[in-house]
């Protein structure tokens, strides 16, 4: 099983990660780390402001790593936000029923309510250097167009409106299938 997890920053997805890594044991790549490493290489020009370009830099390599992880019969987390509306065109049907898709999105009245927790929250799992871009308004208009983008093609996504925690708790019933 390769399990996907995007969303806009700070919805948690690297904690979902963690917590999955240490439930079910099934390693995760972050694609953050894949971004950075070829970014401080030099094996591209692109900077971490170049968002879409970086999608369409990292997410076929991204992809063709589910595919050999599939393919290999392992079990694989990939986290990150560089990954595209459409991916599931790039999978056959035989790939598909081994990818479970989760996109996380919080509501504006979450955001709003709960501000200085997200970003509170922002380093529990990855130390982030600097972090005065996250504004209320900033993150509310992120999550929408993550989760506009999503919706438009059919994903479903996990809306986080109340509690962080439950909204994420019912995703490891199904880790599995």
């Amino acid at each position: 099983m390769v399990i996907l997890i995007t969303g806009a920053s700070h919805t948690g997805k690297t904690v979902l990660a963690q917590r999955m890594l240490e439930k079910y044991q099934y390693p995760y790549l972050s694609i953050d780390h894949l971004k950075m490493g070829l970014i401080r290489s030099g094996n591209t020009e692109l900077t971490p402001e170049d968002d879409d370009k970086l999608t369409e830099y990292l997410w076929p390599v991204v992809r063709e790593m589910v595919k050999t992880a599939i393919e290999n019969q392992q079990n694989l987390i990939v986290e990150g936000c560089y990954i595209p509306y459409e991916w599931r065109k790039d999978f056959d049907a035989a790939y598909l029923p081994n990818i479970r898709f989760i996109c996380l999105s919080m509501s504006k009245n979450y955001i709003a309510s709960h501000f200085a927790e997200i970003i509170n929250h922002g380093n529990d799992i990855e130390k982030r250097i600097d972090d005065s871009y996250c504004t209320k308004e900033w993150l509310t208009q992120e999550n929408e167009r993550i989760m506009n983008g999503f919706r438009q093609v059919g994903e479903q996504v996990v809306f986080i409106d109340d509690y962080y925690e439950r909204a994420i708790g019912t995703l490891f019933e199904n880790a599995n299938g």
